[in-house]
């Protein structure tokens, strides 16, 4: 699934202040502390992944989020520890919270690069890659979450092809690759509404050329068509009416299309 990946510049600053924020804030959310293992207790790790395990099966993501993090600061040979890595970004994804998704992303990232062999490292990478995409912002504003999403995904479909978490990384893929058509689409009318019909023509075909698949697909037909029919380039408007009432038959913009093709062959049959 190609698609352009266009590097960003991190706003590092920002990043830095909401972790300290939502790290500072944390303590202030429980009611009371998780219990710990009695001292010098046989498997207090296990102990610890059992607890955190639960609580984050109870969505009680904060008191999941300690023990886990017990076992990754304070057991470095556990077997569970890598474990407790993955629930650390789970419990932060599962708050969902902007500030939360950013730490999400860390913990995971992290995972990736202390154990880049574990048999889990497919479902760190779909974990980052549906954090990334949920800090992704509406298409009328900055896309570069989605540019940092499809730069996820790629990176596991060239690392996990055969990963079973395949399908759902694919929902990500699509859902990013939708909202960066629609915000080309999104400019494209800008243009078009401001009577600027070869930039919205350039955006709109763009947007067919680059996404194939893309969910709206209907829409842009028909505006690439009326962008042709503006700019007197009957013979394209045809073609992408035509494709329109072919492809999409039930779209709401296929019976204006229809009227459309009507009327330039009665015009054509006067000739």
């Amino acid at each position: 699934m190609p698609f352009v990946i266009r590097s960003t510049t991190r706003r590092v600053a920002t990043t830095l202040l909401v972790v300290g924020l939502a790290t500072s804030g944390a303590g202030c959310l429980f009611k009371s502390k998780p219990k710990a293992p009695a001292a010098g207790a046989v498997d207090a790790d296990k102990y610890l992944f059992t607890k955190g395990s639960e609580q984050i099966q109870k969505k009680n993501w904060v008191t999941a989020r300690e023990y886990f993090k017990r076992i990754v600061d304070s057991y470095p040979q556990s077997i569970f520890r890598a474990d407790a890595k993955l629930g650390v970004g789970d419990s932060y994804l599962g708050e969902g919270r902007m500030d939360s998704l950013i730490l999400a992303v860390n913990e995971f990232r992290e995972f990736l690069q202390f154990f880049p062999l574990n048999p889990r490292a497919d479902y760190a990478q779909y974990r980052l890659t549906l954090a990334q995409s949920k800090q992704m912002l509406n298409a009328e504003r900055d896309q570069t979450a989605t540019h940092d999403t499809l730069t996820e995904v790629q990176k596991f479909y060239d690392n996990f092809p055969k990963s079973d978490y395949k399908p759902e990384v694919d929902k990500v893929y699509r859902s990013a690759r939708d909202r960066l058509s629609e915000s080309e689409f999104h400019v494209g009318l800008l243009y078009y509404r401001g009577h600027g019909m070869a930039g919205a023509l350039g955006r709109f075909t763009g947007v067919l050329n680059d996404d194939p698949d893309y969910s709206k697909r209907d829409q842009v037909y028909f505006y690439t068509a009326e962008a042709c029919m503006k700019l007197a380039l009957k013979p394209q408007a045809q073609q992408y009416y035509e494709k329109l009432v072919a492809e999409y038959p039930k779209s709401k913009f296929t019976k204006t299309a229809q009227a459309r093709l009507t009327t330039m062959k009665a015009t054509e049959t006067k000739k």
